[in-house]
């Protein structure tokens, strides 16, 4: 079996297809709106439930099946692109794609964003879940929101959304994306709340604008 930084890929080598876009910010950052924007612009957008699944081989360090899950569609996000290491396994599997890091204005504002939609749909009472809470939890599987915190996080179950740690990851995981790409020109940092981002997303691409500014989906709005 082939391995790439040590995880599993399966003897696989470079794949020659398709160009594809990989939407690796972080969750919170606009992904669902980069993920319409790309539809919108012709690009076959990866099934993002199909993709969550996956998560499990994540957890093994196995990116066998997430790499012939990239030959389904051109455009991908969310979990497990998001996701630390994952990135540099699809560079390596899929060379010549796009990658786009998406970011917020602060990672203040990433993070009561982050916490608004883990209320919204793990939330217990209108409150954050404990971790039997998050075990108990069947979206995606059961156990997903729990292991979402505890392998990619590394919150303390006592803890879980702890504000330092999490802030801390998000600093940590964008400026490790970028010092990764730093000689290249095949990542674009754009934040989907600015001016022009949406033309400079387009430019990326290659592809002529298809409206003047983001769709704004999504939203998770402040209590």
């Amino acid at each position: 079996m082939m391995k790439l930084f040590g995880f599993r890929i399966g003897r696989i080598g470079k794949i020659a297809s398709k160009q594809k876009i990989f939407c690796i910010g972080r969750n919170k950052t606009g992904t669902t709106s980069l993920n319409i924007a790309a539809k919108d612009l012709g690009f076959e957008v990866g099934n993002q439930k199909a993709a969550e699944l996956l998560f499990k081989d994540y957890l093994k360090r196995d990116f066998r099946s997430l790499v012939r899950y990239c030959e389904t569609a051109e455009f991908f996000q969310d979990i497990p692109f998001s996701l630390p290491y994952t990135y540099q396994i699809l560079d390596y599997a899929f060379p010549d794609s796009k990658f786009i890091l998406s970011v917020r204005d602060s990672a203040e504002q990433w993070y009561e964003s982050f916490i608004r939609f883990q209320i919204k749909v793990n939330g217990v009472d209108g409150r954050l879940p404990t971790k039997e809470e998050l075990l108990a939890n069947d979206r995606v599987f059961k156990g997903f929101a729990y292991w979402t915190k505890n392998d990619v996080y590394q919150t303390e179950d006592d803890d879980p959304y702890n504000k330092d740690i999490l802030i801390r990851h998000y600093n940590n995981y964008n400026s490790t994306v970028q010092h990764y790409f730093r000689q290249r020109t095949n990542l674009l940092v754009i934040n989907v709340a600015e001016t022009n981002s949406y033309y400079r997303f387009c430019e990326f691409l290659n592809r002529e604008p298809v409206y003047d500014r983001f769709p704004w989906v999504n939203r998770t709005k402040p209590s």
